[in-house]
Formats: C-alpha cells, sequence, structure tokens
C-alpha cells in the first residue's frame, strides 16, 4: 500500500513571500521528479501550539517576525521530541536555534532579537512576545545583513550537510538580517547542535542535529535557488524524510 506524507508548512502565509509562493509548486515538482507522495497543509503560527502529531514532516518557513512565537517554537519542540522530520530556511533556521537552547539547554529566558521591539505590522496576538525585553539574546542581528544577496556556503566534509547537499560547497540565496550569536554557539554545540555549514568567514549558515531522522536548518533559502521549478538537493531530502516516515508509521 501506498501513503502520502502529510507536511505541515508552518508560518504565516503571505502573497508578498516570495518562498511562500514557490513552495507549493517545489512539493509539487518533488513529486513529479521524484515520484514522492507529499501533501502540504499550512498551519499558521498562532495554530501551532498543540503540536505536530499526525504529520510526517514539519518545515519552519521564512517570514518572521511570526504572529506567534510561541506557536513556532511549540512546533518544532514537538517535531524534534517527536522523531519527526523538520526542515527549518531563514526565519525557520532562527527559530529552530532558539526552540534548542531554550528546551535543551536550559536557557529559558533565550530570546530573538527580531522580537524585542514593537512591530506595528502585526496585530496584537503574542504582542508580548515581541516586546519581551531582557533574557539571552540567541539569535541577534548580522554584522551585514545578507537580505537579498547570494554568498557561498562551505559545507563539512564527511557531514549529514554534505550528504544532503552533495557537496562541500554551494552559492545559495538569502533574505535575512539575524543568525546565531556567536556567544551562545559553544554552548548549542555542547548540547549536541552541529554546525556544518559556514560562510568564508566562518559564520553559520547551516544546524543539523545527529540521532535525529532529520534535523536541518539552513539560514539560506533553498527555495528560491534557480527558477523555482527544480527543487534544491535541500528540499528533496526533507520529502524524501517525510516520506519515510509515513512509510513507518504503524
Amino acid at each position: 500500500m501506498t501513503f502520502t506524507a502529510r507536511i505541515a508548512l508552518v508560518g504565516d502565509r503571505s502573497p508578498s513571500v516570495q518562498s511562500h509562493v514557490r513552495i507549493p509548486r517545489l512539493l509539487e515538482a518533488v513529486r513529479e521528479r521524484h515520484g514522492l507522495l507529499v501533501e502540504a497543509y499550512w498551519i499558521p503560527t498562532d495554530e501551532a501550539e498543540d503540536g505536530m502529531a499526525g504529520f510526517d514532516g514539519v518545515w519552519l518557513l521564512p517570514g518572521s517576525p511570526y504572529r506567534s512565537e510561541a506557536g513556532a517554537v511549540a512546533a518544532i519542540r514537538s517535531a524534534r521530541e517527536s522523531g519527526i522530520p523538520i526542515l527549518g530556511t531563514c526565519g525557520g533556521f532562527q527559530h529552530m536555534i532558539l526552540e534548542f537552547a531554550r528546551n535543551v539547554c536550559g536557557l529559558k529566558e533565550a530570546r530573538h532579537a527580531e522580537y524585542d521591539g514593537p512591530a506595528d505590522d502585526h496585530d496584537d496576538h503574542d504582542r508580548n512576545d515581541r516586546v519581551r525585553l531582557g533574557g539571552d539574546a540567541v539569535i541577534t542581528p548580522l554584522a551585514c545583513s545578507l537580505a537579498g544577496h547570494e554568498a557561498e556556503v562551505n559545507v563539512t566534509a564527511g557531514s549529514f550537510a554534505e550528504r544532503v547537499m552533495g557537496a562541500t560547497r554551494s552559492i545559495e540565496r538569502f533574505n535575512c538580517a539575524f543568525g546565531p550569536s556567536p556567544g551562545h554557539l559553544d554552548l548549542l554545540r555542547a548540547n549536541g547542535l552541529r554546525f556544518t555549514g559556514h560562510d568564508d568567514e566562518g559564520q553559520v549558515r547551516i544546524a543539523e542535529l545527529p540521532g535525529h531522522p532529520f534535523f536541518f536548518a539552513t539560514l539560506f533559502q533553498p527555495e528560491l535557488a534557480g527558477d523555482g521549478t527544480r527543487p534544491h538537493p535541500v528540499i528533496t531530502a526533507f520529502a524524501t524524510a517525510a516520506a519515510e516516515t509515513r512509510t513507518n508509521r504503524p
């Protein structure tokens, strides 16, 4: 019997966010090119706090600050603890680091600097999250914004990231201005997170979690590669992991 993998696209969908427009088409291309049966379901962040039970894969999307930081973090924790394949790109990467810092490293007050001020373009949901000050700034502004840039990524030889991407060096597209605080990297590493992609100056671009079926986060946006018709290897690998999870589900 053949089953279709259910993938949760966690984010606040907007037609003005290019990745939100591209991702459904890319998952269709995964079906057509690789025969992987996957079906996507959009989950707004303010509806994600109950966890990801019933899904075979979770993709934390770009487009932060989210309406509900708490919902995004809850979705990540659910996938991490339940062994559900999870991919985070751009803002998703940042929140996967944030969740790991809070719930694995014990930094209960870990925060994302993007939420430190009022967000006038959002409603009042989770406003307390967005104005929260103090605590440990685990996600901070990049020294140089990568919004709208292409840049080289060096992938650690022998890593899961190399197996996923099939290369130790690539040119990727970015659209972000925040990343992990250098001062917290050693703590994150000590608790099991691996940083296996960097720029030429050693700044983190990829994170992975050994022992998890697929816990993979990229500061770059693989969904923006090319013209949007051919899935990036990261997307294909994620869809493959979701399909295998569905096949092995009792």
